[in-house]
């Protein structure tokens, strides 16, 4: 049927338009989404306890997603809405498929930015934060916490996420404080904690030790120094003029980019397998503007691969190298020794595997109390004291000659994070003392705290680990770190990359670090023998200090006597530890109190059950070091397994040229803005529609791109909804009545249901929807709706024809509907509420079952074939239009030639006109004169002729048939349309 606005060839007494059967549905065109998701939030309700209570009373089989829990801290960024609304994906998607569904969120309470927050808030009342009592302190953290909890839940909750909101849960609750305690005390308890004082990285402005996964790195600018320890003995397996008076004193050279360091100096190492050789210089470059601290006749020790690049700093001209030097056996001065008494020790030189010839000087300045491979090294060697220079401040300690009191990094005012006074301070006094070779400034990577986004150091200090090596009593011998790579291997990761990479960092990660020298966390709740050093080993107790947590939070552990805990125990004799864990320990506990206390297998009976272990964990991956990896060794280490069956992770998101998003750049995209300006179903869309495990990219070009996309879904939902107003079961054809055309759509349903099963069970959200729109606007907006507009607006309502395109249109509305709607829920619910007022909440169906009679490939193959002449077809159609030949394709008569037979077969028992939406058209055998390889026609398969026709034009369907003016009674009607509109006058009196 044409466009409405074209008129018969000539005047009729009579309007047939309404006799046409248009769509007709208040189902919208514009989608007003910002506007109707609110009241359809409404409408649900509790939706998903509603969802959960009915799979709960059918026995379905029970799918458990744990939520890693967000930080209760400002509003939900890009990030958290890409995460939720995969999470809800995921829950959803599980509940379409049939399952009960167990999603409980859960937020992260405890840690430093937080303590942040109230502390500027206490310095703008004027107060230190030592100067508030720490109940005080905490009480104030918890208050904010809870209120960010209380937003991010709505805003969660707007955005259309589906979990247990009601029963959520948090890191600060009284129960979950206990039940982190509870978990601390088994690895207390199994001997796999122990205190060791060790360098870790330390974050001056915070105050505290860092883990691996609380640091990223950063380029960073650092000052670096040459520097010469003068040789003071040897062995006598050195040349014997090594130490001749009548030479200038050699000296091993070093090179740092941490000059603060120098003090805590204690040895010198070297690599065993690296060539060394004893150079001396001749001359000095000349013309330089200053005078460099290198002079003629200096003796340096070196690696020979990197004695150029060293002399080049040093700005020496020419040298000559006068033996091989072996390093073992030499001792060294302290390079300040000449200036203060406190540095006249012997600095020895120790061979290391860690030391490379690949850059500085080939021997590594080694302190012990400031890096990894320094305190190793150290200890190998039977050294066992390890200097402490520098306080939690960042300062030095009183007792460091020359420079007490002196800041490595500034923790305070607009130069917090930036070099103190520390690093040229040492380098003016290795000056003084003659010692300094060269100087520089180098841009490297540098770790920085991933939240206060300064500077980290490594620093000695006491801290409490989890052995990563030691056998397990619960895992036949096995180690943490075997039980947690065997427990790797069991899970399913998605993508599979996420193995090898969580992997790696397994193998090769230190003990865990769990200690914080922080006020707002769970405590380590334990006591330690001031005479052994070990913690205490009594049941009694640790069920003392969880039952007072359980009933009045970690407050307890600081506000309670210790003779409240200690029982018979005296309590002089133990050291009450008040450091707090560390909060990826925390999170790390979640699976614990989250999951396994709902488990049937547990003794649970309420209507809320879960199991245990999860069957999906799903983050950033960021979380491979980070929430996957402590819940990953907190299970192992205390049930030895991870507690998740699988893991799946999703990239970063980016702006719109691929960059990272900044406030300061103003490349942020604020999910609640898209949801006030275009609804939560575009954000939601845009989800789907990315590639979630790579990085991705959102803005406003890439948002427009995603409401075309919606639009399209919206029409054709639109369309569905039209066509099938007051459609009911007694209209529905057989299957074996269906005409071709439908066949062939029923097929198409058969193969996307397999396709979007299979996706959804697989979390490739991805490939639901993109075939789901291609379907959308392929096989039906460009063809089934096109061929069979003519049928359902023109046919009499009981023609089979119209009743069997209604027929398969209500079976592609009952899919579409369910396949979208763990991703357009709002427009899914507003579309089956429109059609089905009284059917119920459309969140609450399964996907329906399709039946196999409608796999039909033969018909699929047919298909394929039309489609090869409808493309010619319609290319014809579109010049002819173009050239003003025709004004609309039913104008036209089609003339098809085709040399393959099979193509011609295809559209045996079809009407081609119908398909090629003209009034007529032909098949012919007979080739153009000069056959297909006539010039112009190449090697076509199939060739169209296109005629206008002279007949006349059908007033209601504007069909140029010839059968237009057989029925009498309807002279300016085909026979088709004269039908239908004497069935119309018969219903309606006329």
């Amino acid at each position: 049927m044409a466009d409405d606005a074209q008129t018969p060839d000539s005047p009729t007494a009579r309007d047939y338009r309404e006799t046409v059967f248009l769509p007709e549905t208040p189902f919208p065109m514009r989608g007003g989404l910002p506007q109707k998701e609110p009241l359809i939030l409404e409408q649900w309700g509790d939706l998903y306890s509603t969802l959960r209570a009915a799979r709960h009373a059918e026995g379905a089989p029970l799918y458990v997603l744990h939520d890693g829990p967000p930080y209760a801290n400002g509003d939900i960024h890009i990030g958290h809405a890409l995460n939720k609304t995969l999470k809800d994906f995921v829950v959803r998607s599980r509940f379409l498929l049939g399952y009960d569904v167990d999603f409980v969120p859960g937020w992260d309470c405890h840690g430093l930015p937080i303590e942040w927050k109230i502390e500027e808030r206490y310095r703008a009342q004027g107060k230190r934060k030592d100067e508030v009592s720490k109940a005080e302190f905490r009480a104030a953290c918890r208050e904010y916490a809870a209120g960010w909890i209380e937003v991010q839940k709505a805003q969660f909750l707007r955005l259309g996420i589906t979990g247990d909101f009601a029963n959520r849960y948090a890191t600060m609750d009284y129960g979950s404080e206990a039940a982190i305690v509870k978990e601390f005390h088994k690895f207390k308890n199994s001997g796999q904690l122990y205190r060791g004082s060790k360098p870790v990285m330390w974050s001056p402005v915070e105050r505290t030790a860092l883990a691996d996964a609380e640091i990223e790195y950063h380029d960073h600018v650092s000052p670096t120094i040459w520097v010469k320890f003068p040789v003071i003995a040897a062995t006598d397996d050195h040349p014997d003029d090594l130490l001749a008076f009548r030479h200038q004193t050699p000296a091993v050279v070093i090179w740092t980019t941490t000059p603060w360091t120098i003090p805590a100096n204690r040895a010198i190492s070297y690599g065993p397998e690296i060539a060394y050789g004893l150079y001396e210089v001749q001359s000095m470059e000349q013309g330089l503007e200053f005078e460099p601290w290198a002079k003629q006749g200096d003796r340096l020790i070196l690696a020979d691969k990197l004695a150029e690049e060293v002399f080049k700093a040093a700005k020496i001209a020419t040298w000559t190298r006068l033996d091989d030097l072996n390093p073992s056996g030499l001792v060294c001065a302290h390079p300040l020794a000449e200036l203060d008494d406190g540095y006249r020790f012997n600095v020895p030189l120790l061979d290391g595997d860690h030391v490379t010839d690949d850059a500085g000087t080939g021997f590594v300045h080694t302190a012990p109390g400031h890096g990894a491979d320094d305190y190793d090294v150290w200890k190998a060697h039977g050294h066992h004291e390890v200097p402490d220079t520098v306080d939690p401040d960042g300062a030095y300690y009183p007792s460091v000659p020359l420079f007490a009191g002196l800041k490595v990094l500034e923790t305070e005012g607009k130069k917090t994070g930036k070099f103190g006074s520390a690093n040229p301070a040492v380098i003016e006094k290795l000056i003084e003392a003659g010692t300094l070779l060269a100087r520089g400034r180098l841009e490297h990577s540098y770790p920085h705290s991933w939240r206060s986004k300064a500077p980290v150091i490594f620093r000695n200090t006491p801290q409490w680990f989890i052995r990563m090596d030691k056998a397990l009593d619960h895992a036949d011998g096995a180690t943490l770190r075997e039980t947690a790579l065997t427990a790797i291997d069991q899970t399913d990761f998605h993508p599979a990359a996420g193995k090898n990479r969580i992997r790696s960092m397994v193998e090769g990660r230190p003990d865990w670090l769990i200690s914080r020298q922080r006020a707002w966390g769970t405590p380590l709740a334990m006591f330690v023998d001031k005479h052994t050093g070990h913690p205490l080993h009594d049941p009694e107790v640790d069920a003392r200090i969880v039952a007072a947590i359980e009933e009045g939070g970690a407050d307890a552990w600081y506000t309670r006597a210790d003779s409240d805990f200690l029982g018979l125990h005296d309590p002089a004799n133990y050291e009450k530890i008040e450091d707090i864990l560390d909060v990826w320990f925390d999170s790390g506990c979640t699976h614990a109190f989250a999951l396994e206390t709902r488990d049937p297998a547990h003794g649970y009976t309420g209507d809320r059950p879960s199991h245990w272990p999860a069957n999906l964990y799903l983050e950033g991956s960021d979380q491979h070091r980070g929430w996957f990896q402590s819940n990953l060794l907190e299970g192992s280490g205390t049930r030895g397994r991870a507690p998740y069956d699988a893991v799946l992770t999703h990239g970063f998101t980016q702006d719109e040229n691929g960059e990272k998003m900044s406030k300061s750049r103003g490349n942020t995209t604020d999910p609640a803005v898209v949801i006030k300006e275009s609804g939560a179903d575009i954000l939601r869309l845009w989800v789907a529609l990315v590639d979630y495990a790579e990085d991705q990219r959102i803005g406003k070009q890439i948002l427009q791109t995603t409401v075309d996309a919606y639009r399209k879904l919206r029409n054709t939902v639109r369309y569905l909804l039209g066509a099938l107003a007051d459609f009911d079961e007694a209209e529905r054809v057989a299957y074996a009545d269906m005409p071709p055309l439908e066949r062939f759509i029923l097929h198409r349903l058969w193969e996307l249901d397999l396709q979007v099963r299979g996706a959804y069970e697989t979390y490739r959200f991805q490939d639901v929807v993109r075939p789901v729109l291609e379907f959308c606007a392929g096989d039906l907006s460009a063809l089934y709706f096109d061929i069979r507009k003519d049928s359902l607006y023109c046919d009499r309502p009981d023609a089979i024809r119209r009743r069997a395109a209604r027929t398969v249109m209500h079976e592609v509305f009952l899919r579409l509907t369910a396949w979208l709607a763990p991703l357009t829920p709002f427009t899914m619910e507003e579309a089956w509420t429109t059609r089905y007022p009284e059917g119920g909440t459309n969140c609450a169906r399964v996907i329906p079952e399709t039946p196999a009679e409608w796999q039909n490939p033969d018909e699929a193959a047919r298909w394929a074939k039309v489609d090869v002449v409808l493309s010619v077809v319609n290319d014809s159609l579109e010049a002819a239009r173009r050239d003003k030949i025709i004004g609309s394709s039913l104008d036209a008569h089609v003339r098809v030639r085709v040399l393959d037979a099979s193509i011609l077969d295809a559209f045996e028992g079809l009407e081609a006109a119908d398909v090629f939406r003209t009034s007529t058209s032909e098949f012919r055998k007979d080739w153009p004169v000069g056959g297909p390889d006539e010039p112009g026609l190449g090697a076509r398969l199939v060739d169209v002729e296109l005629f206008r026709i002279e007949s006349p034009k059908c007033a209601r369907s504007w069909r140029r048939v010839p059968d237009v003016g057989s029925d009498p009674a309807y002279p300016d009607l085909s026979a088709r349309d004269a039908d239908a509109v004497r069935w119309w006058d018969a219903k309606h009196g006329a």
